[in-house]
């Protein structure tokens, strides 16, 4: 058969992708070479040999990506975006102080839907730009929040914030768990933006909205996020106040299920470990926020090893200064190490797997994103390795969580479009993101 025939049969790609790693984290260990990767409208649409793809696929947008590794789309499974504005604001405390003396009352006095919609866009910006392309977020409006996620195509789980006590955005338990309901049935079904209740912690909310909200996400089927577990501290005045420790307050009034999304869980006992494997919890881990806040160690490799699905978050920039999920990687490897005191735990491929594949799981998407494979979404990154600070490579995956930086993403997609491109935003403009923020700190300080 002809070149000239060969053409004309090749079926239509959106982007052909020719990276020199290709890891889809379907199997631990697994890089493929000399493969590449095709994308037709919102799905993948082939892996294979680059040989064979490039036969079988024709495409106006092909990319030779001759030193980088191609995986699956970071999922920070924690944050509050809009707390970008409040970033470097309130450094170098414990949660409490944290808290009570600087972060709420700024809150009170400055937040607004027109704060949430600036800090968000900051924050969605920094996020893509460092390839994450889904991510977990606990806030007030969060309408606004899920407008800019979909303007700016990136997916977000939004964890409506649920407190005992008013603020700017809602009056008591009731009217939080209302704007929750209504919120998830404007967005139920929405590919970019999925609804969870967002109870902010066991000592902020009591137990009649907590059994409220554990009755409702059985009845709507959407998870509970909430801070849990989160220093000493938290456990300590549970003990005092309820006569339990928090989980045990959380399983007696029956959020304790497969909805369940704990958020640090530094204090865990064994029992307490034990307790969420048996039932079926998600524990989203953010290693810098709590070292930044002096809260504790999570017991990473006890969580793994009891089978408990573990995903990574970053927390808020205002706990943890920056929202890349490259560097939260490298901070949960080595604090896993150093929780366990042992070199081996919290390998590079198990934290990667936290990033993306265990993100899917804990939004309940593991059949549409997490991987490359054929058929799911093309949520995917590409980062440059040929930089000084990642040579030699001997294995790209270490490369990934030992030594890259955030400004080696070059690539990234999302629903099968192209959100950055060597390295440069396509749809978000970073000069006006910059001035936006630089007037906000003019107020607020």
């Amino acid at each position: 058969m002809s070149p000239q025939g060969s053409h004309q049969e090749a079926q239509e790609a959106d982007f052909l992708l020719h990276p020199k790693w290709l890891v889809p984290m379907t199997e631990k260990g697994l890089i493929l070479t000399d493969h590449s990767l095709a994308i037709r409208g919102e799905k993948i649409v082939a892996i294979g040999p680059s040989e064979t793809l490039r036969n079988s696929f024709q495409s106006d947008k092909e990319f030779h990506l001759e030193n980088h590794v191609l995986i699956p789309g970071l999922i920070n499974a924690h944050g509050h975006s809009p707390m970008t504005l409040f970033r470097g604001f309130a450094d170098d405390m414990p949660l409490q102080p944290w808290l009570e003396e600087k972060i709420w009352p700024a809150e009170s006095q400055w937040v607004s839907e027109e704060f949430v919609r600036d800090g968000a866009a900051l924050a969605i910006a920094e996020m893509l730009r460092s390839g994450t392309t889904a991510f977990t977020d606990m806030y007030f409006f969060p309408d606004e929040v899920a407008r800019l996620a979909i303007d700016a195509n990136i997916r977000t789980q939004l964890a409506s914030p649920i407190l005992d006590f008013p603020t700017v955005f809602a009056q008591d338990a009731d009217d939080y768990i209302r704007k929750t309901t209504e919120l998830n049935d404007r967005y139920k079904n929405n590919n970019h933006v999925q609804v969870a209740f967002g109870p902010h912690a066991p000592y902020t909310v009591s137990d009649d909205p907590l059994q409220h909200i554990s009755t409702l996400a059985n009845e709507l089927e959407i998870p509970i996020h909430i801070h849990v577990h989160e220093n000493a501290q938290e456990v300590e005045n549970s003990v005092a106040t309820t006569g339990v420790r928090p989980l045990r307050r959380l399983e007696e009034l029956g959020l304790v299920s497969q909805l369940l999304q704990c958020v640090h869980a530094t204090q865990l006992e064994d029992e307490e470990i034990e307790l969420l494997a048996n039932s079926g919890v998600t524990i989203v881990h953010c290693p810098s926020s709590n070292a930044n806040l002096s809260s504790g160690s999570c017991r990473t490799q006890d969580i793994q090893d009891a089978g408990i699905n573990l995903c990574l978050g970053t927390d808020g920039a205002a706990c943890n200064n920056e929202l890349n999920m490259i560097n939260e990687m490298r901070q949960a490897a080595l604090q896993g190490k150093i929780s366990a005191q042992q070199a081996t735990a919290t390998s590079a491929w198990d934290v990667l797997g936290m990033a993306t594949v265990n993100g899917a799981r804990a939004l309940g998407k593991e059949d549409q994103l997490g991987t490359l494979q054929e058929g799911k979404l093309a949520d995917c990154i590409a980062i440059d390795l040929d930089y000084l600070n990642t040579q030699p490579v001997y294995d790209p995956v270490s490369a990934i969580v030992y030594s890259v930086q955030s400004n080696q993403v070059s690539h990234v997609w999302v629903d099968g479009k192209l959100n950055v491109e060597n390295g440069e935003l396509t749809s978000l403009d970073t000069e006006q993101l910059i001035a936006s923020a630089q007037a906000w700190a003019e107020k607020i300080k």
